[in-house]
């Protein structure tokens, strides 16, 4: 067991289903990693496996990878416009009379942190704040690549690197740093800049935004909608974040031994569920269980060297 002494703002874990309807022909996308067997899906635990025991809220090293790969390709190549999702029963496809007024959702804010990183509890106390606020969705990643220094981040996880890693590629630069803040998937800031942050949100809620995304529901069970005017020129990708409110951790070793640090919004999880062609009229059902709070975010594919690589959010929003 890692040292680590944390207080827990949430009960980890949780299960998550996802229904598909669309207006047209678009597939959703597995979310086990490969190999793996049957269980829940987006990756959070369930029961423990043969051998081990899976550890609540966590997945393995390349489902998020992996599957958003599969979907970020997937969407660049156009299959979503040839393959056919089973609709459920009672399913209609969204008409046009249906369609929502486009409207501007909270804005996403993602901070790559490590609690190896001295520049770091300076941005983590700035977030806490930062969070609170109800016009973003803000979301900490804690990524594995200063653990070497002597403290394992129990929260770091190696897809969160790799995700700021395709970031970084796709934004033409070769490396990466903590604490890293982005906005919407494409404005960055370095460290903790609280003022330069509001200024950038302040820019992206300025502008208009073709997606608009409608949810309802509660208690678990939700129906998500989403039409883009004009259509996207690229595809785009459902994906769930589940996350911890808050948690606080004493450091015992490392550069930050002896602090004790607050964070909010922990993410615990983050998966690729579903394709979208940026074009058709789709809606979505999902069911959530579990008491940690989730979100669901839009996010358009950029074509890579080797991968499709993450580009702007166009939509997200809560759901409570």
């Amino acid at each position: 067991m890692r040292p680590a002494r944390a207080i827990i703002g949430t009960a980890l874990g949780g299960w998550l289903a996802l229904g598909l309807v669309f207006g047209g022909s678009v597939p959703a996308v597995a979310q086990q990693a490969a190999g793996a067997g049957p269980g829940p899906a987006a990756g959070i635990s369930g029961p423990p496996g043969p051998g081990g025991a899976d550890v609540p809220g966590t997945m393995s090293r390349h489902s998020l990878i992996e599957s958003l790969d599969t979907a970020l390709r997937n969407a660049l190549s156009g299959r979503a416009a040839t393959e056919t999702a089973p609709e459920p029963a009672g399913a209609m496809p969204l008409a046009a009379r249906d369609a929502p007024a486009p409207g501007r959702g909270p804005i996403v804010v993602e901070l790559f942190t490590s609690q190896g990183c001295a520049s770091c509890p300076a941005a983590d106390e700035m977030f806490v704040r930062f969070a609170q606020r109800p016009d973003v969705i803000a979301l900490s990643l804690h990524v594995d690549y200063w653990d070497y220094l002597g403290w394992e981040d129990p929260f770091a996880q190696p897809a969160f690197t790799a995700r700021q890693k395709a970031y970084a590629r796709a934004a033409g630069s070769k490396s990466i740093f903590t604490p890293q803040i982005l906005v919407e998937g494409s404005g960055s800031i370095v460290g903790g800049d609280e003022p330069a942050l509001d200024a950038l949100v302040a820019q992206q809620q300025a502008r208009p935004t073709p997606v608009s995304m409608t949810v309802a529901g509660s208690k678990g069970q939700y129906v998500l909608e989403l039409r883009a005017d004009p259509p996207l020129p690229q595809g785009a990708v459902v994906q769930i974040v589940r996350y911890m409110p808050q948690a606080r951790v004493e450091i015992l070793r490392g550069e930050n031994a002896g602090l004790v640090v607050d964070y909010a919004n922990v993410v615990t999880a983050w998966h690729a569920v579903a394709e979208w062609d940026g074009r058709t009229p789709t809606r979505l059902n999902a069911r959530i269980d579990g008491d940690e709070p989730a979100v669901v975010i839009v996010q358009t594919a950029l074509p890579g060297k080797s991968a499709p690589l993450p580009g702007p959010i166009v939509a997200a929003a809560r759901l409570d």
